[in-house]
C-alpha cells in the first residue's frame, strides 16, 4: 500500500474542506448531527481523490483499492445521516453537476486549470449551506453571505497561489491577483461588517508581496493554514 495513494496531495483542500463547514456552524447551532456530517464529507472528499486520479491516469491497479475504502466506509456513515435527515439527498445534488466539471479536466489531464479550481472552490463552499441546515439556521440571508464569504476567499488564494507556483515569472498574471483582492476589499467595505474588512487588507498584502519574496510551495502552504485560521476567526467572532 502507497499512502500516497489514498491521501490528496493538495493540501489548500483541506481548509476548503473545513472552513465552509465550520462557516455553516456559525450560521446555525452546532450539534451532534455535524459530527456525523463532517465523517460523511470527510469519505466524500478522500474518495473523491482516487476517483479522480484514476480517470486522470487510467490506472485502475493504484486508485481502485483506496476507492473501495472510502466507499465502503461511506456507505454506513452516509445510510445512517439520511436515515437522520432525508433532506441531505436533495442537497447533495447539487455537488454533482460541479464533479461532473472534475470529471472532465481529469479526464483532459488539465485538473491544475483555474476554471477547474473555481468549480471545485464553489463545490466546497456549497456546504456551507449544508452544515447551516443541518444546523436548524435560519438566517438564509446569512447563509448566502458565508458561502460567498468562503467563495471570494478561495479563489484569491487560488489565483495568489498560482503566482508563487505554476504562473511565477507570469507579471500578469501577478497583476490579476492584485486586482482581484482589491475588488474584494471593494465588495467588503461596501457589503459586510467592518470587521471584516481587516483580513481582506491582509489578504491583500499577503498578494501584493509574497509573490515577489521567493517564498517556496512548502512555505506558502505553512503559511495558507494561517490565513485560513485568521479569516474563519474573523468570521466566526463576527457573525457566531
Amino acid at each position: 500500500m502507497r499512502l500516497k495513494h489514498y491521501i490528496p496531495n493538495q493540501h489548500g483542500a483541506w481548509a476548503m474542506l473545513i472552513i465552509p463547514f465550520l462557516f455553516g456552524m456559525a450560521a446555525s447551532t452546532p450539534g451532534w448531527i455535524h459530527a456525523l456530517l463532517f465523517v460523511c464529507w470527510l469519505l466524500i472528499y478522500l474518495l473523491m481523490f482516487p476517483l479522480l486520479q484514476w480517470v486522470r491516469t487510467g490506472k485502475g491497479d493504484r486508485y481502485r483499492k483506496p476507492a473501495l475504502l472510502y466507499g465502503a466506509l461511506l456507505v454506513p456513515a452516509g445510510t445512517a445521516l439520511v436515515l437522520l435527515r432525508p433532506d441531505v439527498i436533495i442537497m447533495a445534488l447539487w455537488f454533482l453537476p460541479l464533479f461532473a466539471v472534475n470529471v472532465y479536466y481529469a479526464r483532459q489531464k488539465r485538473e491544475r486549470a483555474l476554471v477547474n479550481d473555481i468549480v471545485a472552490i464553489v463545490q466546497f463552499s456549497i456546504m456551507v449551506f449544508l452544515s447551516f441546515e443541518l444546523g436548524g439556521g435560519t438566517d438564509y440571508r446569512l447563509a448566502v453571505k458565508l458561502f460567498l464569504i468562503s467563495t471570494g476567499y478561495f479563489v484569491g488564494t487560488a489565483f495568489y497561489v498560482k503566482t508563487i507556483i505554476r504562473e511565477r515569472n507570469n507579471p500578469r498574471y501577478y497583476w490579476y491577483s492584485v486586482g482581484y483582492h482589491l475588488i474584494l476589499i471593494l465588495l467588503t467595505a461596501w457589503l459586510l461588517p467592518l470587521p471584516l474588512l481587516l483580513p481582506a487588507l491582509l489578504l491583500l498584502a499577503r498578494a501584493a508581496w509574497c509573490p515577489r519574496t521567493g517564498m517556496t510551495a512548502k512555505q506558502t502552504g505553512i503559511m495558507e493554514i494561517v490565513y485560513s485560521v485568521i479569516v474563519l476567526a474573523a468570521v466566526w467572532m463576527t457573525y457566531a
